[in-house]
Parts: structure tokens; sequence; C-alpha cells
């Protein structure tokens, strides 16, 4: 399998010209083991902050290997725990669990502006997010959503219930009853996303190894194959594959996500189904779907049905579920019937992080200076950003209205 194989996402791309792995042993400030969107939005913000900064990322593939060139392309401000818990955390408030939501919708803002700054060109378009009730269950769902939203803070503005007609208006599927609306959300390729990030963290001076396999983590050491890097400050953003490598934090497990993509479709299918706006979509049913229209067309369609692996195991082969992809083909097809015909070019799937006590976390440790950060449940392509700049300001001991926020 090449890496063009691992996903759409990764096969358009463009031409991939792999970095050299780490040559031997070497001092630096901050040593990063990860090279996804944790890493490299730590990386950006770190080198932008203090350019003397000596800052290393190893990464045991490429750029983008993981989750972070392999999801769904959601934009959004979601964040995995909700407002209430957050508010009832140990020294958190409401008022604390209200700024980071804030925080979150922010985030989305912060990454629309490094795209344009950079100059990177990965499809970011701002639709928002469709979520459908397609039952009366699914309808109930919607409008406690809606109200529990509200009663912490958020407006009409942030989240609206939509009757049908209204939904019509942004997509025609099957079954609706209404949907939810959020503006706070944005379409991109996670793939050029990842990789412009790389090359902007480069220009600012930070060095990326891949296919450098770190074995262990140590403070002040990360242990590679190709030799050790000594740092003063150590960040573990390796997420879902935490559990392959020793001395990064256990709190972390790998659930599969797994995702399909429809050719590029005709015009006539879209002025069936609507989506002229590119929102992201889903519905309100207990197992967990999402979907984007492309920037050429396509539909992406994912979904959580893939199994737990005992002992928190990560192996390629279980990015390939025939029997979850045909699943995934046949629920789009019943969402937006007129893509039944549809010839699907790509199926993929990879582990993302899920936290044991489904709490996302940013954190330094300032007696091993081991700063980490992790389980997004799936919601990571925002919070990414949220935790390199939370990480940045803990290594660089700079309080910050981040470094207070309830989930560090």
């Amino acid at each position: 399998m090449t890496y063009g194989d691992l996903s759409l996402w990764h096969e358009t791309s463009g031409p991939l010209n792999l970095r050299p792995p780490l040559p031997g042993p070497d001092d630096v400030d901050v040593a990063i083991v990860g090279g996804g969107l944790t890493g490299l939005w730590t990386a950006y913000y770190l080198a932008l902050g203090d350019p003397s900064l000596r800052v290393a990322v190893v990464e045991k593939d490429l750029v983008g290997f993981g989750a972070s060139g392999r999801n769904g392309g959601w934009l959004s401000a979601l964040f995995p725990t909700s407002l209430r818990r957050l508010s009832q955390l140990k020294g958190s408030s409401r008022d604390a669990a209200l700024r980071l939501g804030a925080a979150m919708r922010a985030s989305i803002g912060e990454v629309e502006d490094v795209i344009t700054t950079e100059a990177i060109d990965c499809d970011f378009r701002r639709g928002g997010t469709l979520v459908f009730a397609r039952s009366p269950s699914q309808l109930e769902r919607a409008r406690a959503e809606v109200a529990e939203a509200h009663a912490w803070g958020q407006t009409e503005d942030d989240l609206r219930l939509l009757d049908t007609a209204e939904t019509d208006k942004h997509a025609r599927a099957t079954g609706v009853l209404g949907a939810t609306y959020t503006p706070h959300c944005a379409r991109v390729h996670p793939g050029r996303l990842v990789r412009g990030l790389a090359q902007a963290v480069e220009r600012l001076g930070v060095t990326i190894y891949e296919h450098t396999a770190a074995t262990r983590i140590a403070p002040g050491r990360v242990t590679t194959e190709h030799g050790t890097l000594r740092a003063s400050y150590v960040v573990v953003a390796t997420e879902g594959y935490s559990p392959t490598l020793p001395g990064a934090p256990t709190s972390v497990i790998p659930v599969y996500s797994l995702i399909v993509a429809t050719e590029p479709l005709p015009a006539s299918v879209y002025d069936e189904i609507g989506l002229e706006d590119a929102p992201t979509f889903s519905d309100y049913r207990n197992l967990i779907v999402y979907g984007q229209r492309t920037a050429d067309d396509r539909l992406v369609f994912g979904g959580r049905g893939a199994p737990y692996h005992l002992g928190s195991a990560v192996e390629p082969g279980f990015d390939r579920v025939p029997r979850v992809f045909a699943k995934l083909q046949e629920t789009l097809a019943e969402l937006f019937p007129a893509t039944a015909g549809a010839r699907f070019t790509h199926a993929w799937g990879g582990p993302l992080g899920i936290a044991r006590d489904w709490m996302a976390s940013v954190g330094l440790d300032l007696v091993t200076r081991i700063g980490w950060a992790g389980g997004y449940v799936g919601d990571g392509l925002t919070t990414t950003n949220l935790a390199g700049r939370t990480l940045a300001d803990l290594v660089t001991g700079t309080a910050s209205d981040l470094t207070a926020l309830p989930w560090v």
C-alpha cells in the first residue's frame, strides 16, 4: 500500500516529498512526538511566539499519517464533553465552561486566519452544520440539544432548530422532520491543511523528522530508532497511537472510525439533494455519522461502526472493514436516494483517540516537563488548534486565558 492509499485526502494532497529521518542524537529546546495537527499546531505557535526556540517534531511515518489526515474534514466548534460536565470539574465553574465553548468557536476563525496568512489551499468553506431529525425521537433530541445550548449561553445565532421547509433550503434528505443548524463549522480538505501547516512550521524554523519512530518517552529525552533527542520540554502528541508508545500518557485509547467517498457527482444530483452552501451534515441517530460535500463535488461520509480492539491494539488491517464500508454506502443512499447509483472510489479508516473518562485534556507536568494533549473523540480538527496554542503557552510559562480553561 502506498501513502496515497491511506485516504482520499492523502491521494489528493499534491506531490509527496518525504522528509529525512533524524540523522542522530541532538539537543533541542522542545521535542514534539507526533506529526499530526496537535504536534504541528504546538510547533507553529512555539516558533511564532519565540523564534529563538529550537523545536523539533519526530513522526513515525509522515505528517498527517493518522487521524489528522484521515478524518471527515469538519472544522467545527464541537467539544467532546458537555459544558454542563465541564462546569462540574474540580476548580471549574459555569463561567469557565462558557469560556471554553467560546474558545472553541473562536478557534475556527483562528484556523481560518492561519490558512489565509500561510496561503494554505485546503478548500476551506464555512457552510455550517446541519443535523437532521428523521424520526419523532430524533426531533425530541434536536429540541433538547437546542434548549441545552441556549441554557448554556448560546443564542439562535449559534444553534437553532429548523422546520422541514427551512431544512430543505439547505439539504433535502429523506424523512426529515426538522434539523438543527449551527454556522460554527467549515468544511476543509484535512490532508492539504496538515501538509500546508507542516510547510508553514518549517518556514518558521522548526525541523520535522519523518520516518523517525519514537520508542520511549522520558523526562528530558525522546528515544528514537535513529538516536535520542534531548530536550528541555517534551510534548506527546500521538492521540490514538499513544498506547503503543512507552512512557506516553495511558489515558487515551484508540477507537476506529471509517469513511467512504463517492466519485465527483454531477450537478443533477445536487439539484435533488441541495448542499449548495456545502454544510457538513449528520443526523440524530444513536450511531455517529458525518458527511461533507467536497470542493470537487464528492460526498465523503463516515461513521463509528468499527470495533475497539483488545489491548488498545492498532494495526493497518483495522483500517479496512468491508461490512462497515458497505453499511456506510447503504446509509448514504438511504439519506440521499439520488446517490444510489454513485460509484464509490475511496474507503478508508483509522484510529482516533478517546479519553477513558471521555474528557479531552491538555497539560504540562511541571516536574517532568512532559506536555500532552488528546482524547478528542473525533472532534480534533479544531480542538488541536486550541490545544497547540495552549501547549505553547504552558511550555513558555505564559499565563493566559487559554491556560485557565477547564480542560487544562
